[in-house]
């Protein structure tokens, strides 16, 4: 079992900054890859971006040159240092981490981003 806390979210105006923090517990030997993804009003989930162990990146196209995913492997804390939002950022926002066993999500964490 994996378990999955994130913080950081809030209320920011368009332009700003937040970063967000998800903290694993648990089996976590068992993770390789984590990752955020937001899910607006209305919408489906979607991958914001994804960082395995070894600092391999991976980020969705709305969100590259603004958003950063770092990882602290002995922290086995994963961020989203997030700039320039927008209000299409608008969203909650998951932190999920993948196992050969089963996929782990977070509880969640609400960004709104003000015009």
């Amino acid at each position: 079992q994996v378990y999955l806390v994130e913080s950081g979210g809030g209320l920011v105006q368009a332009g700003g900054s937040l970063r967000l923090s998800c903290v694993a517990s648990g089996s976590i030997f068992s993770i390789n890859v984590m990752g955020w993804y937001r899910q607006a009003p209305g919408k489906q989930r979607e991958l914001v971006a994804t960082i395995t162990s070894g600092g391999r990146i991976n980020y969705v196209d709305s969100v590259k040159g603004r958003f950063t995913i770092s990882r602290d492997n002995a922290k086995n804390t994963v961020y989203l240092q997030m700039n320039s939002l927008k209000p299409e950022d608008t969203a909650v926002y998951y932190c999920n981490a993948p196992t050969l066993k089963s996929t782990y999500w977070g509880q969640g964490t609400q960004v709104t981003v003000s015009s």
